[in-house]
């Protein structure tokens, strides 16, 4: 048993500062946003602790933490990092600065009394960002599957909020803009609910299995994720094909809603054009990668067997995700919901590449789980500061904005590059693991993904085109160029992209010793 270390610091200090944030008095208001950035800065160096004490060879599990939770049950509190949740940790801690900073004056407007209670907006806003930070952080290290499981659904409440609560980049305190939001924010939560029951049913299951063949430490049950799979490995723990299918599916499907993956993507559209941008790069960039980290975490090595069987559809609805992600988002007049059926997509290549399995496909869809949520950040947000300057999302209203506003056009042009995987920048080497591990099993899966690329390539330089080239459209001929503190958000994003589109290697050396020992795992696991 160890004590409270850095991975309980990671969480629970983004925690307490939302906290700290909300209960601010009335007269220390203005210090909201200071105080929450400064905690997201100091979670950040605790992350950066964390990646420079972490050793790529060394145990699969490292800065473990372990105390009892609910003996009754087996569940413990136990933490653990190994090299996929530090690069998505570090993702996280990194965002959190530039979303901050984003939204730093979403909670501003006349709007601000109606919509909310007055001046504690300013405080809530940063505040749940903080807590659903905390949340994603708990899931990324958890090493027992009932506190993932805790995590996993207790992200519902501040993002609710924060899409229900929270006007977008328009009509934020319209009418309209407030039952739009009412609107994405319940469909998101049912949503994510349904597939939390499911999910709480396969954990309930898979507790009464071990509980069974006696693997907690009192030879009872336990939630205990290395005992668990450690029994799957060696034979101790062996479910029957039926139970095991379906256990598999509860687990997955909440990981394909949170995703999300077609045909569960549905709410992710309206909720990302009602919430703010920042709190939409939050959800698409940080907490639907837990969904793709938990199928390559739990659905695999927990029930390799019944993941080979499934593998075939899991496949077939990636390849569907692509292509359709790719068209609707040729389809959409809306810049943002654009950019979200873009998100689609890429997510369809990154549940791809898990599933098939291969150590190049898995750690490349690990990679673009970061690389997606840079290019991804830079994208929305951009394009989230541009709508504001106008409340407008339509694409049709826009035009010759390279022309008044240069590094806002170049920027969103950099962002638009690395979303189709343009060579040299991040995502491309990312979607070229995937590509090339997947064909070695799915060669017909492979060269339908490849889609994307014409796809992304028509999506994003017809919406280039038509957004910042031609002439100056009327009413944007005094649309100002991008501020010093937008340019602060989006500099770290485009330095990243270009670094790791050039010099991958230091994510892979974290990524590939933990992603070879669970597809080792699954290959050697009894059938």
């Amino acid at each position: 048993m160890t004590g409270p270390g850095l991975l309980t610091a990671l969480w629970l200090t983004p925690l307490v500062g939302a906290v700290l944030v909300v209960v601010l008095p009335t007269s220390a208001r203005r210090a909201a946003r200071p105080l929450a950035l400064a905690t997201s800065l100091v979670v950040l160096a605790v992350a950066v602790v964390l990646a420079v004490q972490f050793e790529p060879g060394g145990a699969a599990h490292q800065f473990v933490e372990s105390r009892p939770w609910i003996p009754a049950f087996g569940a413990t509190y136990t933490l653990g990092l190994d090299g996929v949740a530090l690069v998505l940790v570090l993702l996280t801690a990194a965002l959190m600065p530039l979303l901050l900073l984003a939204g730093w004056r979403d909670t501003d407007g006349p709007d601000e009394a109606a919509v909310g209670a007055g001046g504690r907006r300013g405080q809530a806003y940063p505040a749940l960002l903080l807590a659903t930070q905390g949340l994603a952080l708990v899931a990324f290290t958890s090493l027992d599957v009932l506190l993932f499981y805790v995590a996993f659904e207790a992200m519902l409440i501040p993002l609710y909020f924060l899409i229900g609560g929270f006007g977008g980049t328009d009509s934020g305190g319209t009418d309209a803009g407030r039952t739009d939001r009412a609107r994405a924010a319940v469909r998101f939560l049912l949503y994510n609910l349904l597939g939390g029951l499911v999910m709480l049913a396969a954990v309930i299951t898979l507790y009464i299995y071990t509980d069974r063949a006696g693997l907690g430490p009192d030879g009872r049950g336990t939630f205990d994720y290395r005992l668990i799979t450690d029994a799957v490995a060696d034979g101790r723990l062996q479910l029957p094909t039926g139970v095991a299918l379906l256990m598999f599916a509860g687990f997955t499907l909440a990981f394909a809603i949170k995703a999300p993956l077609w045909p569960f993507h549905t709410w992710l559209p309206g909720a990302a054009v009602a919430a703010t941008p920042a709190s939409a790069v939050l959800m698409m960039a940080v907490v639907d990668k837990v969904g793709t980290f938990a199928m390559l975490r739990y659905s695999l090595p927990l029930f390799p067997g019944a993941a080979d069987t499934a593998t075939p559809v899991m496949v077939t609805l990636a390849v569907i995700s692509i292509i359709y992600g790719g068209l609707m988002a040729i389809a959409q007049t809306d810049l943002l919901r654009l950019i979200a059926y873009a998100s689609i997509s890429h997510f369809g290549f990154i549940v791809l590449g898990v599933f098939a399995a291969t150590t190049q496909s898995a750690a490349g869809a690990t990679l673009y789980m970061v690389n997606h949520g840079l290019a991804t950040a830079a994208l929305f947000l951009v394009a989230g500061f541009l709508v504001r300057r106008h409340r407008i999302r339509e694409i049709g209203y826009y035009g010759g904005v390279q022309q008044v506003a240069p590094v806002l056009a170049g920027v969103f042009l950099v962002a638009g590059l690395a979303t189709l995987s343009l060579p040299g920048l991040a995502p491309f080497i990312s979607e070229f693991l995937v590509f090339v591990g997947t064909f070695e099993v799915y060669p017909v899966a492979a060269v339908l993904a490849t889609a994307t690329f014409v796809l992304a390539a028509v999506y994003i330089l017809w919406t280039y085109q038509r957004v910042m080239g031609g002439p100056v459209a009327t009413g944007l001929e005094t649309t100002p160029d991008m501020t010093v503190r937008e340019r602060v958000v989006l500099a770290p994003l485009v330095v990243a992209l270009v670094v790791l589109g050039f010099y991958p290697q230091p994510a892979l050396d974290v990524i590939d010793p933990a992603v070879a020992a669970t597809v080792a795992h699954v290959e050697g696991a009894p059938r």
